[in-house]
């Protein structure tokens, strides 16, 4: 984590339960790269605590961007993100060949 700009952590005692790690430009574009939470603690409130606490951090920057999953779509939408209408996702996933 220590290469992140911003991670923030949720704890249940001395057990981590969430974190979220963001990288950012410096100035304009700040990318979420993981957003975790144990299953055990899930539909608690904690991922949606994670990503207000970045939305914050990071709220005089032009974009925050998330690449999610279609399983992670509609937590995203609830935390206010929208898909967007004339972009893709595009990745290259096996540089090890």
């Amino acid at each position: 984590m220590k290469n992140f700009e911003t991670v923030y952590s949720a704890w249940d005692g001395d057990k981590l339960v969430g974190m979220i790690c963001v990288m950012d430009d410096g100035i304009m574009t700040a990318y979420v790269h993981y957003l975790l939470v144990h299953p055990d603690y899930q539909l608690k409130g904690i991922g949606k605590e994670l990503v207000e606490r970045v939305k914050d951090h990071y709220k005089d920057y032009l974009r925050i961007v998330v690449v999610a999953y279609d399983a992670e779509m509609k937590f995203y939408e609830y935390c206010g993100f929208e898909k967007a209408d004339d972009a893709s996702a595009m990745f290259i996933t096996e540089l090890w060949t």
